[in-house]
């Protein structure tokens, strides 16, 4: 086989690596990791068809503008990290000036990390307000064997990480949902802080909203202030229900009227939408089997199937 001449050797070292599965997030993010690998090899391919390299110039920039971007990975600093329960933490990032990420209300953006040589990615949705300026703030859960979650764990204040985005959202307007019934498990708190907190900030949204958080224990319920806090609006219910807790007896009195013991269920689904002041449009947020167990419970209790939205 005739060896490979110099200039054949340097465009192939240049050409973009395809992603390998672990790089996909999986929440059809737009556009995918894959339709910029894509683009690129596309662009790559044109660049060594004309031999002129200077094509490919911006192609592998990381952007340092601190604009996110859903093409290219922007660097962020981590500015705090606070342990919320054992495996849950919340992480501040710097926006430099007083700029703000402008998210839509509950989308998401794509971290991406590399462990053992492998690169990861997972998209996480912000809990601070979308117009919040000067950092954003990201809830997360830790998981033992995780591969994202080892390299988040070594995260310290100063470090700098790589974020893409914004994808997904929920296409919220005021006052169009008479009421709001969000199901949340565990970190999918996470999309529907944000709807909360811009209902009570305009006091033209009447939307009612019930959000039902889902638990393993007491302990494990994550932002307990804020959320006694939203609880407090007119318009805004809150219960938790509590997996691994089998008696009420030992919580404080003011958690003890809105919270249930035991796993979410279906009669339990059917009791929470029947208390609800007018037929409520749902909003689900969990894990996969989460999600598919309320969407099966929402159609028991005759909730169309275009009356929810599954972050």
């Amino acid at each position: 086989l005739q060896a490979m001449s110099g200039n054949e050797q340097d465009w192939l070292a240049l050409r973009p690596q395809e992603p390998s599965p672990s790089q996909c997030c999986g929440s059809g993010c737009k556009p995918c990791i894959y339709d910029v690998y894509e683009k690129e090899l596309a662009q790559w391919e044109r660049a060594k068809a004309m031999q002129d390299k200077s094509l490919l110039m911006g192609k592998k920039e990381q952007g340092n503008n601190s604009e996110l971007n859903p093409d290219t990975f922007t660097a962020f600093s981590v500015s705090s990290v606070e342990q919320l329960t054992e495996d849950t933490y919340q992480y501040k990032f710097e926006l430099p000036g007083n700029s703000s990420l402008r998210l839509s209300l509950g989308q998401h953006i794509v971290l991406r990390g590399v462990v053992n040589g492998l690169e990861v990615q997972r998209a996480y949705t912000p809990i601070s307000p979308g117009n919040a300026e000067g950092y954003f703030e990201v809830l997360i859960k830790c998981y033992g064997a995780g591969l994202m979650s080892q390299y988040i764990k070594t995260w310290k204040r100063g470090d700098v990480v790589f974020w893409r985005g914004p994808f997904g959202g929920f296409p919220y307007r005021p006052n169009k949902h008479g009421e709001l019934l969000m199901l949340a498990s565990g970190t999918g708190l996470a999309p529907m802080i944000p709807i909360l907190q811009s209902i009570t900030d305009d006091e033209e949204d009447e939307t009612f909203v019930t959000l039902v958080g889902c638990f393993p224990t007491f302990d494990k319920i994550y932002l307990k202030p804020l959320l006694q806090d939203l609880a407090r609006y007119w318009n805004i219910r809150i219960f938790y229900v509590l997996s691994q807790e089998t008696s009420l007896e030992k919580l404080p009195w003011s958690y003890q009227e809105n919270t249930y013991t035991g796993r979410l269920n279906e009669d339990l689904t059917k009791t929470i939408i029947n208390s609800c002041r007018r037929k409520p449009f749902v909003l689900i947020c969990g894990s996969s089997a989460f999600n598919e167990d309320m969407s099966r419970y929402l159609k028991a209790a005759g909730i169309q199937e275009n009356s929810c939205f599954v972050f």
